[in-house]
């Protein structure tokens, strides 16, 4: 029943918070500088049957709470408006990007599963010397932005070795992993850098526990004293972590993307921005806003399974 009750409270948290983030997302065009007619328009010089036809569509003769109302009702039934560049509707823009995005998305959160953890695992448990080089190299990924990634990704693996191609999603399985490695190296680098760095300290942190030392002391053997108390109970910490920078991945591909000439959701962002095609920005802004809402959500959700001593009734797992 608490467990229960808890997920409720953080479904509710999530409508709550999807709504909000709606309506900054919606208001943020009556922010701008001028009118959202003009905004709307871009400075092109348009015939006045133009102009009523975007009032209509947008329903700028409306007050502004009619308004976001009528543009919240057609985002939930899955109308995000058309594009004022290319004169296609949003979602037909949109979904056919999905695909390498989340697929961008999925490799670089296996690597930073898979790489970050690993790494944080063996320098928590290693000799001095290993430990050193593996923060070592965690702190110059942890400094080193996405953008520097893809670039030097590029000129070595790319240009240099000529081992990875430099454009392009590929297509089919193989051929999308072969694209999408270099991409998803640069997206995930200081998310693995960042993981390592909260994985090694969870883990010397139930290492020097009094119990696992009693354990050790014992005579248990090493690996079960590491699996049963030092792995599990540094569970919780680690997924969290873990579960947090995945979703933060998703800020990020905009830049990934550009940099590596994927047609992804990110790129179109990019380019919507510059062309100042805003029911495009609208939507893409709030998918991705779901979008992390959702995998923080999930990770709510998944905490009091990880570590039962949590207490339901006092709030959640932070």
């Amino acid at each position: 029943m608490a467990l229960m009750l808890f997920a409720l409270r953080r479904l509710l948290g999530l409508a709550a918070t999807l709504l909000v983030t709606s309506f900054l997302i919606f208001g943020a065009l009556y922010l701008t500088p001028g009118s959202p007619l003009s905004y709307l328009v871009g400075g092109r010089t348009v015939s006045p049957q133009t102009v009523a036809r975007i009032k209509a569509e947008y329903h700028l003769d409306a007050p502004f709470p009619t308004r976001y109302l009528s543009w919240l009702d057609d985002v939930l039934h899955g109308r995000f408006g058309v594009s004022l560049v290319y004169k296609e509707s949003v979602g037909g823009l949109i979904s056919p990007r999905l695909g390498d995005t989340l697929f961008l998305l999925c490799y670089a959160a296996i690597l930073i599963i898979l790489v970050g953890v690993t790494a944080g695992v063996a320098a928590g448990l290693a000799r001095p010397r290993v430990d050193g080089a593996i923060t070592a190299l965690a702190t110059v990924g942890l400094a080193t932005p996405s953008f520097i990634a893809s670039t030097v990704l590029v000129t070595v693996f790319a240009v240099q070795v000529r081992l990875f191609p430099v454009f392009g999603a590929g297509s089919g399985f193989t051929d999308r992993l072969w694209h999408l490695t270099l991409p998803a190296a640069a997206l995930a680098l200081s998310g693995c850098a960042y993981v390592t760095r909260v994985t090694r300290a969870a883990i010397r942190q139930e290492r020097g526990r009094e119990h696992v030392e009693t354990a050790f002391s014992r005579g248990l053997p090493a690996h079960v004293v590491i699996r049963r108390h030092v792995l599990r109970n540094a569970l919780a910490p680690i997924a969290t972590v873990s579960g947090l920078t995945i979703a933060g991945l998703i800020a990020g591909t905009a830049v990934v993307e550009t940099a590596f000439g994927l047609d992804g959701v990110g790129s179109l962002l990019v380019q919507s921005v510059s062309q100042q095609d805003f029911a495009v920005v609208q939507a893409i802004c709030l998918i991705l806003v779901t979008a992390f809402v959702l995998v923080n959500t999930v990770v709510d959700l998944l905490y009091p399974l990880i570590d039962p001593r949590l207490s339901l009734t006092s709030g959640g797992s932070r």
